[in-house]
């Protein structure tokens, strides 16, 4: 039997992933399995998988989401809270800096330049963790179809997301009843592996109950709305620290499908409506969280600073941004800690279900599909950057990366230390 996972250990873990976690909820989320349950074990395969299907369904950052979802179930409420807040506060002061260097002085090169080759390095990470997670998940040719099918449906058919997991998951209910034997084996996956035991003894907070839900949720719309109300009552309600509360607050609820479905919403209120920033200023910022580590979804805080520090005329644009950003970032992820909370518990309790089981082997398997969309779609982008242009030596470093990765064992943390330093010698010596 493995030993108790100390909230001493877990919070090590958790602060560094928010240090190295690069690359975007597909990177972030290979990251978190290779740790977690392959390299630490400390969660098994099935449920790992589980948490992530619920998450992919909310609107807001999947990865954080996931990590607050596992942190939840280990160590209860702080567990949770450590893990999401971990998660995203190196890159809530990495990005604090850098966006009052951008606001203040311009554009910084030498920091794209050495983050330059982490891109390729994370296209291989998301390569090495579809395989490995497909070789495990979809265990006959029954998965592999409903993966390959969501793949197909999402690439090239352009089927929004929701529907492909409602879709998969009305497939897997009704296999449940008629053909179970194929879709037991993944949804029932590792469910005697040595940490299983020590969760269940310890989940008692996992027990859904209608008036915790209330509890918590109450608490929690205090917390996420109580910043607006204060800045609403010090500067008034049509302060742009206002407007900035409740316009990301909006996406942090209305924008399913994860940091991409952000951005795209983000840019065009940000920039079209309310004219907040330029285009070129939005791809700056995305430039700049796309550089550092945490979610992407983080441009949310570069956008919120810029907009404070060069519309809050009545007070010092330092001060302004530093506000604007922080409240930014704060209604971005207090409701994912909200859904997460409220949501989890009715989601393990369905795990002993058969049926529903199914259901949720089915999504398993769709989701790799998907989790295949956003690596082909990465993978592109960082060969044929946005000047379309093919980046041979981001698929020099992608290649060599994955080999190291798959062949020789490579760790992570070195594949995105070499992947780095090799960037910014190609980008500022060669």
């Amino acid at each position: 039997m493995s030993q108790v996972i100390t909230f001493k250990e877990a919070f090590r873990y958790w602060l560094k992933l928010g240090f190295i976690s690069f690359g975007g909820p597909t990177g972030q989320i290979a990251m978190m399995h290779k740790d977690i349950v392959e390299k630490r074990r400390w969660i098994d395969e099935a449920h790992f998988l589980q948490a992530l299907n619920f998450c992919m369904l909310l609107p807001g950052p999947e990865a954080q989401q996931l990590a607050t979802y596992i942190g939840f179930l280990m160590h209860r409420a702080w567990g949770g809270i450590v893990a999401g807040v971990c998660f995203v506060l190196p890159s809530v002061f990495i990005l604090w800096g850098l966006s009052w260097l951008y606001a203040s002085f311009g554009s910084i090169p030498s920091v794209a330049a050495l983050f330059y080759g982490l891109k390729p390095a994370v296209t291989a990470i998301v390569a090495e963790a579809v395989i490995r997670i497909g070789k495990k998940s979809l265990r006959n040719g029954f998965l592999a179809a409903l993966a390959a099918l969501a793949f197909v449906g999402i690439y090239f058919l352009h089927i929004p997301f929701p529907l492909i997991v409602l879709s998969a998951g009305i497939t897997g209910y009704i296999g449940g009843i008629y053909m179970p034997s194929r879709l037991a084996s993944s949804s029932n996956n590792n469910q005697n592996s040595s940490i299983e035991p020590i969760l269940r003894e310890s989940t008692l907070h996992m027990i859904p109950s209608w008036q915790r839900s209330i509890k918590v949720a109450a608490l929690c719309l205090t917390l996420w709305f109580a910043p607006i109300a204060v800045l609403g009552a010090w500067k008034g309600w049509g302060h742009i620290f206002v407007e900035i509360g409740i316009l990301f607050s909006k996406a942090a609820v209305v924008t399913f499908g994860g940091a991409y479905a952000v951005l795209s919403y983000i840019s065009q209120q940000a920039v079209a409506h309310y004219g907040w920033l330029s285009p070129e200023q939005m791809m700056d910022g995305l430039g700049l969280a796309e550089t550092t580590p945490g979610p992407l979804i983080m441009v949310n805080q570069f956008v919120g600073y810029l907009a404070a520090f060069t519309h809050a005329v009545d007070m010092s644009p330092a001060i302004a941004g530093a506000i604007g950003g922080l409240l930014t970032t704060w209604v971005t992820f207090v409701p994912s800690f909200l859904m997460i909370f409220v949501g989890a518990p009715f989601i393990e309790r369905i795990r002993g279900n058969v049926k529903l089981g199914a259901a949720l082997a089915a999504i398993t398997a769709s989701v790799v599909g998907v989790v295949l969309n956003l690596g082909v779609n990465f993978t592109y982008h960082t060969i044929f950057p946005d000047t379309g242009a093919f980046d041979w030596f981001a698929l020099a470093v992608s290649v060599i990366a994955f080999i190291g990765m798959t062949r020789f064992k490579w760790g992570m943390m070195l594949v995105i230390a070499g992947s780095a330093v090799a960037g910014f010698i190609f980008k500022t010596i060669l």
